[in-house]
C-alpha cells in the first residue's frame, strides 16, 4: 500500500475533497489528523473513516490562525510520532461581482485560503525538516486562479488561490534541499458540499448540472477525481515531481469544444 505507516494532516478534512483524501489515505495504510472549523462534523467524519479511532485524530480550529497549523503538527507528532504529508485543502468559495466585494469579504478569502495555506505549510515543513526524512505538501489550488469564468465572478477567491499557486513554486525551490516536495492541483467544478454554503439545496440541484458541458469531458468533477490526483502527488509515484500545479479540470484549460 502506498501510504503504509505514513502520517498526514488533512485540513478541511471533515467533508468533501478533504474527507475523501483522508478516507483513501487510511485505506492505503496511513493515519491522519483531520481539521475543520466544525468539530461535530470532523468527529463524525473521523468515525466514518476509522471506526476503531486508532488511525484518525481530530483537531478543530480555524486554519487562518497560524496557531492552528502549529497545533495540527503537534497533534500529529504527539499522537502518531511523525509527519510525512500535508494536504492543505481547507478553503471557502462564494462568487460575487468585483464591484460588490467588501474589504471584510476580501480579507476573509485571503485569510482562509492564502494565509491559512502559508502558515500551515510552514509549520509542517519545519517538522519535516527537523525529522530529516523529507515529505510532501500538496495544496488545493483552483482553475479560477488560472482563468476567469464569467458565470462565477470570483476576483477575491481567484487572487487568493493564485497566491497558493505562486507559493507552490517558491516552496518547491526553498524546500528541495530538505527533500520536501510541494505541488498543487487546480480543480474545475467539483461536486462538493461547498456549494451548499451559498446555494439552497434546490439551487444546487438546478445549477450544478448546467456546468457539465463547461468541461470538455462532459461532466463535473467528483471528489474521487480530486482525491486521486492529490494522493498521487503525495505518493512516491511522484517522487520526481515538485513545483507543479496540476489541472484536474476535465479539459477546461486545454480549450473549448
Amino acid at each position: 500500500m502506498r501510504f503504509q505507516n505514513k502520517i498526514a494532516i488533512v485540513t478541511g478534512g471533515g467533508s468533501g475533497m478533504g474527507k475523501e483524501v483522508a478516507t483513501r489515505f487510511v485505506a492505503e495504510g496511513g493515519s491522519v489528523v483531520i481539521n475543520g472549523r466544525n468539530g461535530l462534523k470532523a468527529e463524525a467524519a473521523a468515525r466514518e473513516i476509522d471506526p476503531t479511532g486508532t488511525r484518525v485524530a481530530v483537531y478543530t480550529g480555524d486554519v487562518s490562525l497560524p496557531a492552528t497549523g502549529e497545533a495540527l503538527v503537534k497533534t500529529a507528532l504527539d499522537r502518531f510520532g511523525r509527519l510525512d504529508m500535508l494536504f492543505n485543502n481547507a478553503g471557502i468559495f462564494a462568487p460575487k461581482p468585483f464591484l460588490e466585494v467588501t474589504e471584510q469579504e476580501y480579507d476573509h478569502f485571503l485569510d482562509n485560503i492564502l494565509k491559512g495555506t502559508f502558515f500551515t505549510a510552514q509549520a509542517a515543513a519545519k517538522a519535516m525538516k527537523a525529522a530529516g526524512r523529507g515529505g510532501a505538501i500538496v495544496q488545493t489550488g483552483s482553475m479560477w486562479a488560472l482563468q476567469a469564468i464569467g458565470a462565477t465572478p470570483s476576483s477575491a477567491y481567484s487572487a487568493a488561490k493564485a497566491g497558493v499557486h505562486a507559493l507552490v513554486k517558491n516552496l518547491a525551490i526553498e524546500l528541495a534541499a530538505d527533500k520536501i516536495r510541494v505541488n498543487a492541483i487546480a480543480p474545475a467544478v467539483i461536486e462538493t458540499p461547498v456549494y451548499d454554503t451559498f446555494l439552497t439545496p434546490e439551487q444546487v440541484k438546478e445549477v450544478l448540472p448546467t456546468f457539465n458541458t463547461f468541461h470538455p469531458l462532459g461532466r463535473n468533477g467528483q471528489v474521487a477525481d480530486v482525491a486521486e490526483a492529490l494522493l498521487f502527488l503525495a505518493s512516491d509515484q511522484a517522487s520526481f515531481i515538485t513545483g507543479v500545479v496540476l489541472p484536474v479540470d476535465g479539459g477546461v484549460m486545454a480549450g473549448r469544444q
